[in-house]
């Protein structure tokens, strides 16, 4: 089953979803039993991030549809903005 963009926004306050986003840059990464996936969008500086139990086909020069929420992630304590995808799907 699928779920559908609008209704998640609707339930969920800080969700954002986006449509033709084109992706400039995807790097995957295995981390523990997932895979991470980094995804950076044009117009965009801040990196979108997602896992999945799989390796994924490169999405780099796609256009995708995303829906996700922004949070803040701290590395050798130094913070920086992220999005957490929730949704993603090649337009």
């Amino acid at each position: 089953m699928q779920s559908d963009p609008d209704k998640l926004v609707k339930k969920h306050k800080d969700l954002t979803h986006s449509d033709m986003m084109k992706v400039v840059s995807h790097v995957q990464r295995d981390t523990d039993d997932w895979i991470m996936n980094t995804i950076m969008v044009e117009g965009c500086e801040v990196p979108f991030k997602y896992k999945r139990k799989k390796p994924y086909k490169n999405l780099t020069g796609q256009r995708v549809n995303m829906t996700y929420y922004p949070t803040t992630e701290t590395v050798a304590c130094f913070t920086m903005d992220i999005m957490n995808v929730v949704r993603i799907k090649i337009s």
